[in-house]
């Protein structure tokens, strides 16, 4: 029998639930740790980019209205996947950040247990970020809270998967959608995110993933008007410092980047941190059954 041939793999963008090779038709070299190639990753232009939006706005309606239960079953089954595909994620992570498969596990495994924590924060996000009010008068006043609509997140550039997941799943959680731009250097370990994302429930369009050059693409997306906040984690002082102020333009909220340890505890910040805020009177008594919001 005469020797086989490899079946190499060819890394595409992900975006409104397919996957499609960059408009553009670039590609660039993805190494390890060590200038070894690994593969050859799509170079997404500022098209791909309005592409991935559309893709998130179009998703937006559906997912937002979805109950926060069925939102954590569709994270939780996420979560599942990405256990049952552990081996491939420690490897592309170990190439990504020269770890030893021993410690590239020890990072997969935090981000999977990441993932399943935001999965379990949908259904109590509105109580630790609403209430009821305190007014004077026959009414109720509540507080309750929803999601920003559609965020830009520039992914971390060196944790190319605990980072990755700590930076999407709180955005997709509370019923945001996203159009992330994956780490430059280390881009394997999102794209093989769409895989999973792809073969999940999740619908398309929730969650779209560009790689490329990181200072090309967001300039686009943080002055895009349909974007409506942006997450710059991954951004660089003097990338970060441009792109806050495109995103001024259409008042974006815009998440700024700070030192952060992935694997420590995040908190609940970047929950709220894309969350609007929706106040409903309700009359109580006679006043009749309507009520009215800000």
């Amino acid at each position: 029998m005469s020797e086989r041939l490899s079946v190499f793999k060819t890394y595409k963008l992900y975006v409104g639930g397919k996957f499609p090779r960059s408009e553009s038709g670039r590609v660039y070299e993805v190494t390890d740790s060590k200038s070894n190639w690994l593969a050859n990753a799509p170079l997404s232009s500022r098209k791909d980019a309005r592409d991935a939006v559309v893709a998130a706005r179009k998703a937006f309606g559906g997912w937002s209205n979805a109950t926060a239960y069925n939102r954590g079953q569709i994270l939780y089954r996420i979560a599942e996947m990405l256990e049952g595909r552990k081996d491939q994620f420690v490897r592309e992570v170990s190439e990504a950040e020269g770890l030893s498969k021993s410690k590239a596990a020890v990072v997969v495994d935090a981000a999977i247990d990441r993932w399943v924590w935001y999965a379990g924060w949908t259904d109590k996000i509105a109580q630790l970020a609403g209430g009821a009010n305190p007014v004077a008068g026959p009414f109720f006043n509540l507080s309750t809270p929803e999601p920003t609509g559609v965020v830009t997140v520039v992914a971390p550039q060196e944790s190319s998967f605990l980072g990755l997941i700590s930076v999407i799943a709180p955005v997709i959680a509370t019923g945001n959608t996203a159009v992330v731009v994956a780490s430059e250097k280390s881009p394997l370990p999102a794209l093989s995110l769409g895989e999973v994302l792809a073969t999940s429930d999740l619908p398309g369009g929730v969650v779209n993933i560009l790689s490329g050059k990181t200072a090309e693409i967001t300039p686009s997306l943080a002055s895009h008007q349909d974007v409506n906040a942006i997450d710059l984690t991954g951004a660089d002082t003097d990338l970060a410092r441009d792109l806050e102020i495109a995103a001024a333009d259409n008042l974006k909220r815009v998440y700024r980047p700070r030192p952060v340890d992935f694997t420590a505890d995040p908190g609940t910040h970047r929950l709220t941190a894309f969350l609007e805020t929706k106040t409903v009177w309700h009359p109580t008594g006679s006043l009749g059954a309507s009520g009215s919001s800000y």
